[in-house]
């Protein structure tokens, strides 16, 4: 979806130093600017500690994580965690709201009984997507700051940061390779983006925008300056059942998967509100989710339907090439 361009290297004095690595089970590539090869190095080892460490805070997967805890003690008692996954739920929260429902970090336990790595072989029941369903809300999951303590509600829930975690290591990342006074850069979490600075020649970093319909085309070249870019999209991981197309991106209202939108990009301030804000508009439609990024100050989004059509909010002029 994304391509980066760091042309026009040889006629500065800075380059744009780059590496690729497995974290979080995606891809991740972290580009800083910088004179210096080594130091761009430890610049970018920093930057990868810091996203295992964030990993290893929001894992669902690890059970000695604080995640683990509070998912194994649903319905049993709160949960004591640091302040920064306190504080990362308490924002999640208020996304939810934002939405109407339409983002919430307790979907985990439907997501479960959804499988698109080609192990489901027929669909679930309706039965069992409403018992699941039954277990989803955001208003069961009870916070107490001053103890800095999680509980869910009801025995069963599950959090799970699938929707929300790689823009919140992107963010987290950069936000160190700032202190550490690395001036520009780009983190892309497997398609999540956060960037900063310009390149080294001083053109602003670009984006380039592909219909998924026909990826080798580009219709758009976007500037990303100081700002996150995050796409969802259902045309990688989806099931056929009967005919009918299901892709993996669910619905934790309904719990079955969205429908009419194959893909949504956003830009905002921050990975975690675009990466929270693209699943969110994915499932809330076209129409519905257009009106809502464009109450949102610095916010804007990219949509593609099932037809191929392109819609955008209010603020977002296309750069067509």
């Amino acid at each position: 979806m994304f391509i980066l361009s760091f042309a026009g290297l040889s006629a500065v004095a800075q380059q744009s130093y780059s590496r690729g690595v497995q974290l979080m089970g995606s891809a991740f590539e972290i580009t800083v600017v910088g004179d210096d090869a080594n130091q761009a190095n430890k610049h970018i080892d920093a930057a990868v500690a810091e996203i295992k460490r964030i990993e290893n805070l929001i894992s669902s997967w690890d059970k000695d994580s604080e995640t683990s805890a509070i998912n194994r003690n649903a319905g049993l008692k709160a949960i004591r965690v640091k302040k920064e996954l306190f504080q990362l739920i308490e924002r999640a929260k208020g996304i939810s709201k934002l939405t109407d429902g339409a983002f919430d970090i307790s979907y985990a336990a439907v997501d479960g009984i959804w499988k698109f790595d080609g192990s489901m072989k027929q669909m679930p029941s309706a039965k069992e997507i409403k018992s699941t369903v039954a277990m989803v809300g955001a208003k069961h999951i009870e916070l107490d700051a001053k103890n800095s303590a999680v509980f869910l509600k009801k025995k069963g829930m599950k959090i799970g940061f699938g929707a929300i975690g790689k823009g919140y290591a992107a963010d987290k990342a950069k936000a160190l390779l700032q202190e550490q006074g690395v001036t520009a850069g780009i983190i892309n979490a497997s398609g999540d983006m956060s960037a900063w600075g310009s390149k080294p020649n001083g053109e602003p970093w670009r984006v380039a925008i592909s219909n998924p319909m026909n990826k080798n085309k580009v219709f758009a070249l976007m500037p990303l300056q100081n700002r996150a870019v995050v796409t969802s999209g259902d045309y990688e991981k989806y099931v056929r059942f009967n005919g009918v197309r299901y892709a993996h991106i669910i619905d934790p209202r309904t719990g079955y998967p969205a429908t009419g939108l194959i893909s949504v990009t956003v830009f905002a301030p921050k990975a975690e509100l675009a990466d929270a804000l693209a699943t969110a508009v994915f499932v809330m439609g076209k129409e519905a989710g257009i009106d809502r990024i464009n109450q949102l100050p610095n916010v804007d989004c990219i949509l593609i339907d099932e037809n191929g059509k392109i819609s955008t909010s209010k603020n977002i002029e296309l750069n067509n090439i």
